[in-house]
């Protein structure tokens, strides 16, 4: 398939068909929306309070299926159950609520008298710390979006700056309802991955409308056809290197998730939903969000009265 990239003679018209963009996010967002309200968020041990034990076993192999026996003979109910390790040796067990000395010591007695030779290296999360965690977690998506508006308010215009939170948050929320969606676990690790796609997804956004202010400095803006054709130029201008970019970050990311195993599984696949939503926000909505804005003020200049 040969795409024409070439901004005079390209087909691809971006302003012209945002309202059906607009919509299509309008839509997911949506349907995000109601997803998170009705399901929940599965949030993990870091912001609900709960123990996490890591059981090392050695000498002999075991299953999920091996583990949850154990703890069902002791009563006792885990949230979660993951083996990690090069050969599943390690037994990662999270529970909702914190498990006391006496407890943790009959989970030792019980799994060494099943494996023999054990480890157990155990981590709790009271509440005060994971209500910390939580607040912590959103002051530092707030503050870094905070941080973007600044910068971009006073490197090019503010309307860019507000229309990259719109196109941020838009992927933000993407990856939260999807998370909400297939119930897996949110952590500190997923917090990460948010942060991480709020950086890659603004660099983007920012190249497309560093080009477009270029593109201003030679425009003659009079009709608001001309700043359409100008937003366009300045996306397709952009397109070969936003696809480029984020195909080759993409397959990074499903590396991590397909090799990096079990531990960061969470975070690669936040990874790539993130990079996916960043993309389509970069090229059919952030710029789109600008020139509605900007929009307006031309139409205000065309009709105002011209002093004598």
């Amino acid at each position: 398939m040969n795409f024409n990239f070439d901004p005079e003679s390209s087909r691809f018209q971006f302003v012209k068909h945002r309202y059906k963009y607009f919509l299509v996010s309008a839509v997911l967002i949506g349907l995000g929306l109601v997803i998170i309200a009705v399901l929940g968020l599965n949030l993990g041990v870091d912001f609900e309070s709960g123990s996490t034990l890591e059981i090392l076993i050695q000498g002999q192999p075991f299953t999920t299926e091996d583990v949850q026996a154990v703890f069902a003979e002791l009563g006792l109910e885990p949230g979660d159950i993951r083996l990690i390790g090069n050969n599943n040796e390690i037994a990662e067990v999270r529970f909702i609520g914190t498990l006391d000395q006496e407890e943790i010591n009959r989970v030792r007695e019980a799994f060494a008298e099943r494996f023999g030779e054990i480890d157990i290296n155990e981590s709790t999360v009271s509440p005060l710390v994971a209500r910390e965690l939580a607040n912590q977690a959103v002051y530092g998506i707030l503050l870094a979006s905070l941080a973007v508006i600044i910068y971009v308010a006073i490197r090019f215009e503010y309307r860019f700056g507000i229309a990259a939170i719109i196109a941020l948050f838009h992927d933000a929320l993407f990856i939260v309802a999807v998370f909400a969606l297939l119930r897996l676990e949110v952590d500190l690790t997923f917090i990460a991955a948010v942060l991480t796609i709020v950086g890659y997804s603004i660099n983007d956004t920012i190249v497309i409308f560093d080009r477009l202010r270029e593109n201003m400095k030679f425009a003659k803006l009079k009709r608001v056809e001309d700043l359409e054709q100008l937003v366009n130029r300045s996306i397709v201008e952009n397109l070969p290197r936003t696809l480029n970019t984020s195909i080759t970050v993409v397959f990074a990311a499903l590396a991590l998730y397909l090799l990096g195993g079990e531990g960061i599984r969470n975070f690669s696949f936040a990874l790539l939903i993130g990079l996916l939503a960043g993309t389509y926000s970069s090229i059919f909505i952030a710029a789109q969000l600008w020139f509605e804005w900007k929009k307006r003020e031309l139409k205000k200049k065309m009709f105002q009265p011209q002093n004598a």
